[in-house]
């Protein structure tokens, strides 16, 4: 059995859990271009997420979404309604 820690402030594959990880990633590459961010916008949407106090072990505890699937997506935005981040 993988060992997962709640790694605060962690991706999903920084917090080790791989199996999680390449789920996730398998559905973001089935996501349509016109559906998806580009890669630019993507990572920097990860990178304020990582910096986010709401992000445990890749999963957001305001709306309990993995923020690499959300930030992959064009039409959502960051789930906090008092302090949105992108």
């Amino acid at each position: 059995m993988e060992h997962i820690h709640l790694c605060k402030k962690c991706l999903l594959l920084e917090a080790g859990n791989r199996a999680a990880y390449q789920s996730v990633k398998d559905c973001i590459n089935d996501i349509s271009d016109e559906l998806k961010t580009d890669k630019m916008l993507y990572d920097r949407r990860l990178a304020l997420c990582g910096a986010c106090d709401s992000l445990i072990a890749g999963m957001c505890l305001l709306c309990g979404c993995y923020v690499e699937m959300r930030a992959a997506y064009k039409d959502k935005s960051c789930p906090d309604p008092n302090n949105r981040k992108w």
